[in-house]
């Protein structure tokens, strides 16, 4: 069992930056392979970053160069920094850990960018 908690979201102008944070409970965190999505209303949920255990990251085309994930793996505990936002970066946007077993999301975090 993973229990992940999102904080960092908030509401900012465009240009703004923001860091998002997601904390997880349970064991080996760092062989977890964890990920940001997001869901914008009416849209469907579509992923954002993902980090792998050794580090290696990838991003979706939307938001490459602007944001960073990162991770901690003594606090158990995966970053998104998000500099450059357009407000169609508003969303809620949610950690989550894909396992062979299920898959693991936050509660979500609202981000907000207004132009």
């Amino acid at each position: 069992q993973v229990q992940l908690v999102e904080s960092g979201g908030g509401s900012v102008q465009a240009g703004g930056s923001l860091r998002l944070s997601c904390a997880a409970s349970g064991s080996n965190f760092n062989t977890y392979l964890m990920g940001w999505a997001r869901q914008a209303p009416g849209k469907q949920r579509e992923l954002v970053a993902g980090i792998t255990s050794s580090g290696g990251t990838n991003y979706a085309d939307s938001v490459k160069g602007r944001f960073t994930i990162s991770r901690d793996n003594a606090k158990n505990t995966v970053y998104l920094q998000m500099n450059s936002l357009k407000p169609e970066d508003t969303a809620v946007y949610y950690c989550f850990v894909p396992t062979s077993k299920a898959a693991y999301w936050g509660q979500g975090t609202q981000v907000t960018v207004s132009s």
